[in-house]
């Protein structure tokens, strides 16, 4: 197997039998919402955006409030709150339904928000190495570090800059993507961690579920993933491109948003 096939061999475990689907590709046309994690924006998926779209699918990128093209909007009364009502809107005034909901890192406490919210816009709900949370919980109850010290030692008591500082804990190791990213990198409001989310419903049982694994050495994704097993969610594994695959390795992450639709 040459090198570029072997890095896009994507185990799935569904049902508990995995399959190989390094040459998946997409039957149905599928409308996706793709949710950023913190520190980005919409204009992380720029390099799969043009590859599900090549497939045929309708593909949304919204940015959250205070981040990427919207950091002018940067606040301190911004709150995890605030970013579920986003792509609820969103939803709203696109008119959307039979969506694939994605949400990377962060992105996963917005999206189960948006799914208590707007369960009937939505038919699938994917966490990207994201956080799977529980109801009256927060980003900051994942983690061992204090995302409000951190704030502090940058001198501020509500802006959390990207943790360590460069790109690397993402797994970008490719000098143009780390000069693309740099500069766009944002600061991420002190509420949208620490704000707990409140679920007005149970967990839909009939709305799918997917978890895609891209990292395995972080407690609070590998939490999230035993998690997902244990509801019954649909996993897939890709785990050689790092925690920003859309970036390092989208057309491998396509397939599987491809096999998804």
């Amino acid at each position: 197997m040459k090198r570029r096939e072997a890095l896009f061999v994507l185990t799935a475990f569904s049902n508990g039998l995995p399959a190989v689907l390094s040459g998946a590709t997409s039957k149905t046309k599928a409308t996706f919402v793709l949710v950023h994690g913190a520190w980005h924006g919409g204009w992380c998926w720029k390099k799969i955006s043009p590859l599900l779209n090549a497939a045929g699918h309708q593909i949304y990128t919204p940015t959250l409030t205070g981040l990427g093209e919207r950091s002018h909007l940067l606040s301190k009364e911004i709150d995890l709150e605030m970013h579920i009502q986003d792509v609820v809107s969103m939803l709203e005034y696109e008119d959307l339904t039979e969506v694939i909901l994605v949400g990377h890192s962060y992105g996963g406490m917005v999206i189960t928000g948006v799914a208590d919210k707007a369960r009937k816009r939505l038919n699938h709900i994917v966490y990207l190495d994201a956080f799977l949370p529980e109801s009256e919980k927060s980003l900051q109850d994942y983690v061992s570090i204090s995302f409000e010290d951190i704030a502090k030692s940058k001198g501020s008591d509500w802006q959390i800059p990207l943790l360590g500082g460069n790109l690397n804990g993402l797994g970008i190791k490719e000098q143009a993507d780390i000069d693309w990213m740099t500069p766009r990198i944002g600061l991420q409001p002190l509420k949208t961690f620490t704000q707990p989310l409140l679920l007005s419903t149970p967990r839909d049982a009939s709305l799918k579920k997917t978890y895609i694994q891209l990292t395995n050495d972080r407690p609070h994704f590998n939490d999230s993933l035993d998690r997902a097993k244990r509801q019954g969610f649909q996993i897939y594994s890709l785990l050689s491109g790092g925690h920003d695959a859309m970036v390092t390795q989208p057309a491998a992450l396509a397939k599987i948003f491809n096999a998804l639709a």
